[in-house]
């Protein structure tokens, strides 16, 4: 979770409504907002990582406001028309590919509006963004900025600008030694032979993304009036988001929003785009979920107080709210507009004892077992995306892939857990080796017998990261687990591409192949960016479970 501060005097006005503090600390938690603390100017709140929306001032105070139904509905946001363009080089496809912008106009800022902007920009990058994993936000003042702009990757001792409150000129490479925003954010670029510039038509840099604005083309001040925005990064759903949130943002603190034409090689796209997307409404679902019998007036009226618009059974969704995916998402905003204090508990009539399941206290017991050998468990997501499965680990394997992905990043099931625990290793090259970590978790593959043609089944990937790790590291965890568990194995030689060859070998028991295990081949170990041998091990565990059970 984020905290932000908010000016309660500013708030007041944003709100068009002053409450005491008493109602304050009453309301605020009632929107699903953390309340920390409050004193003579402030408020300092907890929001909630599904609302990056509300990391702003004005992104609060909007979505408080139509809560407290003084201005209730969709908030209604225009777009200007321009010429503006930024064009996209090809350069980038590889290094960090898209890119959202905006121009917003007319604006007024004074220390405390700064404040705020960097606040959010930052407060949207260390949530939303992993700490810029994700996308990178720039904002700069338009009036210091010749259009129109280049989106371009160089490499990186070719370029050379003053970064932001930096005394001197660097080159990109130097930056990620000596500034301490590049020290910090190196991880993001390392590896890569080209890094990205958004560059002005005089040949100006106004950033290296994500780590630094220039110090010349990249500073807002009191004076500034007009801004140009962009954030890149990997998904353009998300990054239009992004700009939407910012955009928003500003043009709540006075501005006006003038779009900007995105030239890519094969298209063009204007951005930012503030259209609210819809989605079906059915009554019935959210009385059952919430369990109550509200009419379709009370739900259009709770459904206006979150800041949504109702037509024909039709939700209007505010661009800039990230959050909702499935109808689940509105009946939540509907439960916290009702109010759960109007929420009725219910004893279940069901009566039945709770108890972990045999399998569940399996794969504790591996757990441990493997926590005892100093290895570090971790948690990744079921939804991945068809390269991490496929092109990066050079195998191919029949995945399900979702019907209605919302983005590139998470568009399949995975089939194998192997990939999940690279992109681990890929997103923590910064930290000290060696790196040995396992998880237990769910894969799916098609199953056309099943009621939703997919078949799970738990596994074990094991993965030892380190200069020296190999064949023989990996074997000895799974001699030590199998005489844990009283098993014995055999291994016959395979072939499998994301494994070197000879290196690599089948796990057999009562004989079911059940595992793999080898070294990473150094192609795959390549196309993640890792720089150590990678020695790993996939387990089917729900296979070797019905194994222990049937003997």
């Amino acid at each position: 979770m984020a905290t932000i501060t908010i000016n309660k005097k500013e708030l007041a006005e944003l709100l068009g409504k002053n409450l005491q503090d008493r109602e304050l600390k009453e309301k605020i938690p009632m929107l699903g907002v953390g309340f920390e603390s409050i004193d003579k100017d402030n408020l300092i709140i907890e929001i909630n990582p599904n609302r990056p929306d509300m990391l702003s001032m004005q992104g609060f105070a909007r979505a408080f406001s139509s809560f407290l139904g003084v201005k209730k509905g969709l908030a209604k946001y225009s777009i200007k028309d321009s010429d503006y363009k930024v064009v996209i080089d090809k350069s980038v496809k590889d290094v960090r590919p898209y890119t959202a912008c905006a121009v917003v106009k007319n604006l007024k800022f004074d220390d405390e509006k700064i404040r705020e902007i960097i606040e959010v920009q930052e407060k949207l990058h260390a949530t939303y963004g992993r700490n810029r994993k994700k996308f990178a936000i720039g904002i700069y003042p338009f009036e210091k900025i010749n259009m129109p702009i280049y989106y371009i990757a160089k490499k990186p001792n070719d370029v050379k600008f003053k970064p932001l409150e930096f005394q001197r000129e660097l080159t990109a490479l130097q930056i990620l030694n000596q500034h301490p925003a590049g020290k910090e954010y190196a991880h993001l670029l390392q590896g890569l032979e080209k890094f990205p510039f958004f560059i002005d038509s005089k040949n100006k840099v106004l950033s290296m993304p994500p780590i630094i604005n220039s110090d010349d083309t990249g500073k807002i001040s009191k004076k500034t009036k007009d801004v140009f925005i962009e954030c890149s990064g990997f998904d353009y759903n998300i990054l239009s988001k992004v700009i939407n949130i910012i955009a928003t943002s500003l043009t709540d603190m006075g501005g006006k929003i003038y779009n900007v034409k995105i030239v890519y090689p094969d298209k063009e796209i204007s951005s930012p785009n503030l259209e609210p997307s819809k989605m079906k409404i059915d009554i019935s679902y959210i009385n059952n979920i919430i369990g109550e019998k509200l009419s379709e007036a009370k739900v259009k009226e709770c459904l206006l107080k979150m800041g949504y618009e109702y037509k024909n059974k039709i939700a209007f969704i505010p661009a800039y709210r990230t959050d909702i995916l499935h109808q689940i998402d509105l009946v939540e905003d509907i439960a916290i507009a009702y109010g759960y204090e109007n929420l009725e508990p219910v004893v279940p009539t069901i009566a039945t004892i709770g108890k972990e399941s045999n399998l569940a206290y399996f794969k504790e017991k591996i757990s441990n077992f493997l926590v005892g050998f100093s290895f570090l468990e971790t948690s990744t997501f079921c939804i991945t995306n068809k390269d991490v499965q496929t092109k990066l680990m050079d195998h191919k394997i029949g995945l399900i892939e979702l019907s209605n992905a919302l983005s590139e990043e998470y568009s399949c099931l995975r089939a194998w857990m192997i990939p999940s625990l690279m992109q681990v290793l890929q997103s923590n090259k910064h930290h000290e080796y060696p790196q040995n970590i396992f998880e237990i978790g769910t894969i799916f593959k098609e199953n056309p017998k099943t009621e939703t043609n997919a078949e799970e089944n738990e596994r074990l990937a094991v993965l030892f990261c380190s200069k020296d790790a190999n064949f023989t590291q990996i074997k000895q965890i799974l001699d030590a687990l199998f005489n844990a568990l009283g098993l014995k194995y055999s291994t016959e030689e395979t072939d499998h591409q994301s494994f070197i060859t000879g290196r690599v070998a089948r796990v057999i028991v009562n004989d079911q192949k059940i595992a793999y295990m080898g070294e990473i081949n150094p192609i795959v170990l390549n196309n993640f960016s890792l720089e150590m041998p990678v020695a790993a091990l996939e387990l089917n565990v729900t296979e070797l479970f019905n194994i222990i059970n049937s003997i």
